[in-house]
């Protein structure tokens, strides 16, 4: 589990068939869970200067591969005990957003990001919406597309210094969202849903 706020932005070294080198200040143990640019990966080699990860075929189909190379936001797994923030992030993509637009507004950035329609419902105004990794806050959602504010220190301190109108970001909707989504489809309509119901769904996870 992870709470999306980016620990460093390391620096790839290589990206060569599946695996990723990383140089980073963090230092990795060997099976640690890592989320590079929001994906939750496994270290597979610990380095002097960092480690690497193995991205399968489907992970490499499924993220905006083109994102990984020169810098990445990381953020390892959180440790029982470890201070909670932002917002519970699974580090699974759901899907791949383009950037629309970026407005400056006045002592902020408006970033409106577009997605597959089909993952509206999980998309909540006010709601949290993983975007690369980073935890942000949803401000309004449209037919096919939301806005998210983005303050001066995010923009300066995350890639998003970087992004720009047509870029591609790995998405990871709202967990809740999701969850709440797939118990109402799965709803008997002639059965009430009890609590026993909601706990053996929520122990699938």
């Amino acid at each position: 589990m992870f709470t999306g706020l980016i620990r460093e932005i390391a620096t790839v070294k290589s990206f060569v068939g599946s695996t990723l080198a990383i140089a980073s200040k963090h230092k990795a143990g060997l099976g640690d869970s890592i989320a590079i640019n929001g994906a939750c990966l496994t270290v597979v080699k610990v380095h002097s200067d960092g480690f690497s990860v193995e991205l399968s075929p489907e992970s490499q189909k499924l993220l905006a591969i083109e994102n990984y190379k020169n810098e990445v936001h990381i953020e390892p797994a959180m440790m029982m005990g470890d201070r909670f923030e932002g917002h519970i992030v699974q580090g699974h993509i759901d899907t791949i957003g383009k950037i629309k637009d970026i407005k400056e507004n006045g002592n902020s950035f408006d970033v409106y990001i577009s997605v597959d329609k089909k993952f509206i419902p999980y998309i909540v105004p006010k709601g949290s919406i993983t975007i690369d990794g980073v935890s942000l806050t949803v401000n309004d959602v449209f037919n096919d597309s939301f806005r998210l504010t983005i303050i001066p220190h995010t923009m300066k301190e995350t890639l998003f210094k970087n992004y720009k109108k047509g870029s591609r970001v790995n998405i990871e909707t709202d967990m809740f969202a999701r969850y709440i989504e797939h118990i109402l489809s799965n709803k008997n309509s002639s059965k009430s849903l009890t609590w026993d119901d909601i706990d053996s769904i929520s122990a699938r996870y």
